[in-house]
């Protein structure tokens, strides 16, 4: 059956960094990171770091399956990242974005255990953003 629906999740770290000291530390490289003062495309400055790594965006009605994808290559790392967010006071969060068709079938967002316990261990935020269409 074809779907319209869609969901992005991705996992990210955000405070007061150098994300090049975090891609580093993890020995891994993000999908995407920015620097405080760089420039949003309004001309504004970020006033927080970004690291983000597993976007994905290959939606499954089953959006666990995203999640583990989007932590895949952190799950053995949760002490580098416990380092992370205690000497630079980060937060983490795990990202869920699903845009929703209110007529087709809709998607599981019920995390896993696996995915439960990651977050508990690093003290990852589930942070969902859902838009809803009609």
């Amino acid at each position: 059956m074809d779907t319209r629906n869609t969901c992005y999740t991705a996992f990210k770290i955000v405070g007061a960094f150098n994300p090049d000291d975090v891609s580093e530390m993890l020995e891994l490289i993000p999908d995407r990171s920015l620097k405080i003062g760089d420039l949003r495309r309004d001309g504004t400055e970020y006033d927080f770091a970004l690291w983000e790594i597993g976007k994905c965006t290959e939606y499954d009605v089953n959006v666990e399956n995203q999640m583990r994808k989007s932590i895949e290559a952190l799950k053995d790392k949760t002490e580098v990242l416990n380092r992370i967010r205690e000497e630079f006071g980060a937060s983490f969060y795990l990202e869920i974005v699903p845009t929703i068709y209110v007529d087709d079938i809709n998607p599981c967002l019920a995390p896993s255990l696996d995915v439960i316990d990651f977050c508990h261990e690093t003290r990852t935020q589930i942070d969902i953003d859902m838009y809803l269409c009609s």
